[in-house]
């Protein structure tokens, strides 16, 4: 009877999770080669630049404040003269530091751009989709129904996870969104410190960095989606070779969950990951 034919039911649940999660993964892409300013029509970025101004005028009264600070620091140093090439440096030091904290933004929207182009650059439309390989959906369909009972109920759990990894992956790209906002304005204060002397100056180099990983990490976020499904769309793994039709698609299954959820894994630490390659 068709009510034991559970193969149609199985590939009908999977096909409607594998889209779910392939339209998830266009919404990703979409996002990660957008600029926060352009991000949800801009409402937030207009938040953004309306409190700028004031982390502006903070920051540029302290680089008053740190060039003094690097400024004294230097000259009671008995190992240090006051010739003119230190003088030189300091007032250097001190224009470019008012200049990053006026400038800041203008130079992070540059990054932005960048780097949503590039994101745009590697998927450009051709990243793999996640599908149910043809062989397995006709073992799926030929399925008896202790076999098929067994199917239905990985396919339901796989269904569960697909889910909970397509919001959170979604959830990673908006707190990214969320961090840059964040930070931008405070970028200000942080380049302020450029004007005292090397310790002071820490400040703005881990402020650097971290802002950089931050921005960056929308291409290794990209690049783990783009290989995790590749990995699901490279078939079977070579050790089922001895394994009858119906365990080698129920390993085929397994393996579906085990890199989706790998996928949410790299998403998730892409800024970690960016910061160790880039050494930042």
């Amino acid at each position: 009877m068709d009510i034991f034919k559970l193969g149609e039911k199985i590939l009908d649940l999977l096909e409607m999770v594998f889209g779910f999660w392939n339209n998830q993964v266009s919404l990703v892409f979409a996002l990660l080669g957008q600029s926060p300013v352009s991000f949800k029509g801009g409402g937030p970025w207009g938040l953004v630049e309306s409190v700028q101004p004031i982390f502006v005028a903070v920051g540029s009264s302290l680089v008053v404040l740190f060039f003094v600070i690097g400024f004294c620091s230097e000259s009671v140093d008995v190992r240090e003269e006051m010739r003119f090439e230190v003088i030189l440096r300091m007032l250097i030091r001190l224009g470019l530091s008012e200049w990053l904290v006026a400038n800041n933004v203008t130079i992070m929207k540059a990054f932005f751009n960048t780097i949503g182009n590039l994101v745009n650059a590697l998927s450009a439309g051709n990243y793999t989709t996640l599908i149910i390989d043809s062989t397995q959906a006709e073992v799926i369909k030929d399925l008896g129904f202790g076999e098929g009972l067994i199917m239905l109920i990985l396919a339901a759990l796989l269904s569960v996870i697909v889910i909970i990894c397509g919001f959170f992956m979604i959830y990673t790209v908006y707190f990214r969104f969320l961090k840059i906002m964040v930070i931008v304005p405070i970028g200000s204060i942080a380049f302020s410190t450029l004007a005292g002397n090397r310790n002071v100056a820490n400040t703005a180099s881990t402020y650097a960095k971290y802002f950089l990983s931050v921005v960056f990490e929308a291409v290794t976020m990209a690049l783990a989606i783009m290989l995790c499904n590749a990995f699901i769309s490279a078939g079977l793994p070579s050790f089922t070779g001895s394994y009858s039709d119906w365990a080698k698609t129920l390993i085929y299954l397994c393996e579906m969950t085990f890199t989706i959820a790998l996928t949410v894994g790299s998403v998730k630490g892409a800024q970690s990951l960016t910061s160790k390659a880039l050494g930042l």
